[in-house]
């Protein structure tokens, strides 16, 4: 074979410098992370809280005492007063900065406090239908904010 029939081989060193950028990369980011938890800062969660973040943790609230999240056991915790001291939370915020956030903030605003009270109000209609049909249990030793649907006065929690 002659030269120009040979095949030719191609040495290609761009994923060795590319392999080479992202583990630097990636120590990068764990000695950030080192530092930040030497520092007392908690990894993974935001340096600074922002409006986003302040809407984020109330909806979140509000959603873990409507039932979104369960339990450790599987099952959904209902406390609908607490659920509703959240959006109503989110309600106060809403007014308070009306005029006074972006476009962005406020459609955000607006539609989690909207998605939120019709959450709330399917919820209780739920509970309620648990409640009449037998399905729905009390749950011991809940906190004692106010009355429940089973006429408890020490814990509103519900389990289902």
């Amino acid at each position: 074979m002659s030269d120009s029939e040979q095949p030719k081989i191609l040495i290609d060193d761009d994923w060795k410098s590319s392999a080479q950028a992202e583990k630097e990369k990636l120590a990068q980011a764990e000695r950030e992370a080192a530092a930040k938890a030497a520092e007392g800062g908690v990894p993974g969660l935001p340096e600074q809280i922002g409006f986003k973040e302040l809407v984020s943790m109330l909806a979140t609230q509000a959603l873990m005492y409507m039932g979104a999240f369960p339990d450790e056991s599987g099952r959904a915790m209902v406390s609908l007063e607490v659920a509703k001291l959240n959006i109503d939370m989110l309600g106060v915020v809403q007014e308070k900065t009306k005029g006074n956030l972006s476009e962005d903030e406020q459609k955000m605003l607006d539609g989690t406090v909207t998605e939120l009270r019709y959450q709330f109000v399917e919820v209780t209609k739920a509970v309620s239908k648990a409640a009449a049909d037998g399905t729905l249990q009390q749950m011991q030793g809940g906190p004692g904010i106010g009355p429940d649907l089973g006429g408890n006065p020490d814990g509103p929690s519900l389990k289902f």
